[in-house]
Parts: C-alpha cells; structure tokens; sequence
C-alpha cells in the first residue's frame, strides 16, 4: 500500500505499526503540506460490522479527547470500503522501546507514569476506559512528551458497546484480573495496567512471564504482585506499596480513581526529590521469590558494599544537619530548587491596536486545558506579531515557560518586562510550537515580573494559547 493516495490527499509513506485490526502508516498531508499518522482497518474485517463499528467508535471516542498527553484524531473517513482515520504523527520510540536498554530512573519512571496517568484520567472523566493500555500504546515525542494512543477497543462507562461482558480483550502482560475473567471493566480496570507499566518501567521486565496469553492472565488473576525492591533496592518503599495497591486483584483494594492514583505517585515522586513528608510510616509487603528466568536477569547489588553505601550516606546526612546554616556563615551553602511559579494572564498585545481577545486572556492559566486565550482569525498576517502577556506576581528570573495548544505549527518566542504594556525584550529562542512546548528562558540573572509569549502567524489563520505554566 506504501505510495497509494487515500482520499484524493493522504499518500501513504512507510508502515510503522501493525496490530490485529489494523496497520498504521506515516503518510503525507498533501493538502495541509505535513505528515500524518494513517490507521487502515485490515480488510478482512470491513465486511464485518462489528469490527467497523468498533474502528469508527475508536475516532469517535478519541475525538472527545483534546488532552496533551493523548495522541489527536485528525479526520476518519473510508475509501473502497476500507475505514481509515488519521491521527497526528508522533515521531519518536514508545515506552517499549525505552525498556529495552533497561530500567528506567525512579524519577523518570514516575514522571513518565504521571503523564498517562493525566491522559487517562482525562478519559475516564469523559466516560471513557482504555482497556488497553501498555507501553506499546504510549508515544514519546522529540520533547519526550508521553502521548497515549490506540483508544482501539476503548469502552464507554454509559453506553453499551459492541464489546460486551464475557469477551476477553487487552494484552495479557498488563490484563487486570476482572478483564482476564471477561466481566466487567471501569476505570480501576486501566488503573491496574498502568501499575504493570510502571513495574516494567522500573524493572526491566514485566510483572508475569508466561508460554502463552491464557497463562500469563491466570497469572494476574491467581498470584501475587512480586515486589519491585527485589529488583530496584534504591526503590522508595513507598512507590513498590503504590504498585501493590495499583495491582490489587481485588478492584476495591486498588485507588479509588486515577486521580488518587496520581496524588500517591507525586507523593512518591516527592520524597525522591527529598520533598516528602518526615517520620512517614510505610507497610512494605514482604518480598517475594521471582521467577528463575527473572532471577537471571535481575541487577545484583551485594548486601555488605550496599550497607556500607547506607552508613555512608546516614553519616552524611547527620553532618549536613549539624553544620548547616541558613545564615550568612553557612559552612554548606543551600542549593534553590527549580520552583513552580503560578502565572496568571493578564494582557493581549496587538502593535496595530485591534485588539486580541483580551477578555479571554485568563483562561490561558486558568489549569483548564480545555479552554484558551485565541488570536483573531488571519487571512494574511501582516503583523511583527501579537503576544499573550502573563504576570507571574513578582519579579522572578524564569527558566521554563511551557505552552499547551490545540492549534499547533506556529512559532512562537518569549519575552521580558517589568511592566504588562510594554518594553519587553527577547528571553528565549523562536521555536514551532506544538501540543505542549517548554521554551528555556535566560534572562542574563535579571527578573522580571511579566512574561509574554511573542508569536506570528506567517500562513494566516488562528492560534490558541489553552495554559501556561512555568518554572525558575
């Protein structure tokens, strides 16, 4: 199929995903002059309705979904019977692939996790359960921007589908135990699959090996969670309990929903970073014997040079407290972590005074991201540009400033000033704005209380600005 034209305008480029139902083809946008990812149903099941009805349900369902973190639906359509829909391209390696040189950073394992877990909630607060998710399903982008994908066999909470009780769907590695027996599945149902996905993340290897997929999902339903410290001692105790909790067999003893499970990871994330909370008690399940093949592969970290390592450490830290000094005679000097800075918006700056939506200037931090600020709609522009202006409450040198849009492929620069109506200078490099784009801003150590974001619109057309955040 490499070379066809769909649809009088997609022309189909390279295969780089086939799954059961379907291939997923890079293709170009002949009309909008950019690539694009094409999914074809396969066609043996274009003569079976149910299978149609679940491909068209899928652009239907991820069509609701506007989320940075979910891969976005472009167009659906069909061409000699074949169902296609289009998707936004997302050119980097899937979670999978990040597996395979090893486990992930603790760090980098939570944050990754956060990301999906966003993406999921987003759905399940739209009625809307994945049933499939796994690190396959999950895409970085060049930013490193988790994007969940494949919503293929997504269940609406409310409305019945053509997949009904009894019919077993998903991938055996992360199958939940409710999904394995085909009863019914809800939100709890996805919370345990992300646990599997970060047990892999951490690890190296999933949760439960087996010979084929019914021996893999018995074991999701019979055994035990084996424990990540097993494999990763410099694990906090508290993410491995998060993971036990996640996999519960039972779905009333996991989170109660996604976004409970998001408050515990960023807990967990928390005390990595040596924010948590002190004197915290946690109950660590006892660990457990691994397979012999994951015996094998797991690190060894000998008991005696790793004890020596925790005495060296605790030493450590009781030096740091004695001689540390908050006052100008510090003997160790205290390190300013990157902070969150709240913005608000504050102003729309338009050079030919025609004005720029300024009423809607506050919905760029308003933490919806289902809301914007907008520019007006060009035919040409003809402009040096027109700007967002938030006010970030005091004077502060930022290093990040992070952009959500709808309506990516505009460049875009930030800007500096100690007053929201003018005098602003440049603090950062021009870059394409896309989905979610962090600028590095320099401010040569000067602070500034307002930021703005400088863009152009060069084809015409509209911009909307949906949040912004930012960070020294």
């Amino acid at each position: 199929m490499v070379g066809e034209l769909i649809a009088g305008r997609y022309e189909l480029e390279q295969l780089v995903g086939s799954g059961g139902m379907s291939n997923v083809f890079r293709a170009h946008d002949r009309l909008l002059e950019r690539t694009v990812a094409l999914k074809i149903l396969h066609e043996q099941y274009t003569r079976d309705d149910d299978y149609v009805e679940r491909f068209r349900r899928e652009a239907r369902a991820v069509a609701k979904l506007a989320h940075p973190n979910i891969v976005t639906v472009i167009d659906r359509g069909e061409q000699d019977g074949r169902q296609f829909i289009v998707f936004e391209y997302v050119d980097g390696q899937n979670l999978k692939d990040l597996t395979r040189d090893g486990p992930l950073e603790v760090r980098d394992a939570i944050g990754l996790t956060l990301q999906v877990a966003h993406a999921l909630s987003f759905a399940h607060e739209r009625g809307l359960v994945h049933r499939d998710v796994k690190p396959q399903n999950v895409l970085l982008n060049e930013d490193g921007q988790a994007k969940v994908t494949d919503f293929g066999i997504a269940r609406s909470l409310d409305v019945q589908g053509v997949t009904q009780t009894g019919t077993v769907l998903g991938t055996s590695d992360y199958i939940a135990p409710e999904q394995a027996r085909g009863q019914r599945v809800d939100p709890k149902t996805d919370i345990y699959s992300l646990g599997a996905v970060l047990y892999e993340l951490l690890v190296g290897d999933v949760p439960f090996s087996g010979d084929n997929f019914v021996a893999v999902a018995m074991r999701h339903v019979n055994e035990p969670v084996p424990s990540v410290l097993e494999h990763r001692p410099d694990c906090p105790p508290r993410l491995d309990f998060a993971i036990q909790r996640a996999m519960a067999k039972d779905p009333d003893d996991r989170f109660e929903s996604m976004d409970d499970f998001i408050a515990e990871l960023e807990a967990c994330r928390a005390e990595v970073d040596g924010r948590g909370d002190e004197g915290a008690t946690m109950i660590v399940p006892p660990p457990r014997r691994p397979p012999r093949a994951a015996r094998r592969r797991a690190r060894r970290f000998p008991v005696m040079p790793l004890l020596i390592v925790l005495a060296g450490a605790l030493v450590a830290v009781g030096a740091y407290l004695l001689l540390r000094d908050d006052g100008p005679g510090s003997v160790l000097p205290s390190r300013s972590p990157s902070e969150s800075v709240r913005v608000a918006g504050v102003a729309a700056e338009d050079p030919t005074g025609d004005g720029e939506h300024d009423g809607e200037v506050a919905r760029a931090t308003d933490g919806d991201r289902t809301t914007y600020w907008t520019t007006e709609t060009y035919e040409s522009f003809d402009k040096p540009g027109v700007g967002l202006v938030v006010d970030a409450g005091r004077p502060v040198a930022l290093s990040r400033l992070a952009v959500v849009s709808d309506t990516a492929g505009f460049p875009a620069t930030i800007r500096a000033s100690g007053s929201p109506t003018g005098g602003f200078v440049a603090v950062s490099d021009e870059q394409e704005v896309g989905s979610r784009t962090t600028f590095r801003v320099d401010t040569g150590g000067k602070d500034y209380r307002y930021y703005e974001i400088w863009l152009q619109l060069p084809d015409g057309g509209v911009a909307h600005i949906n949040e912004v955040t930012a960070k020294t």
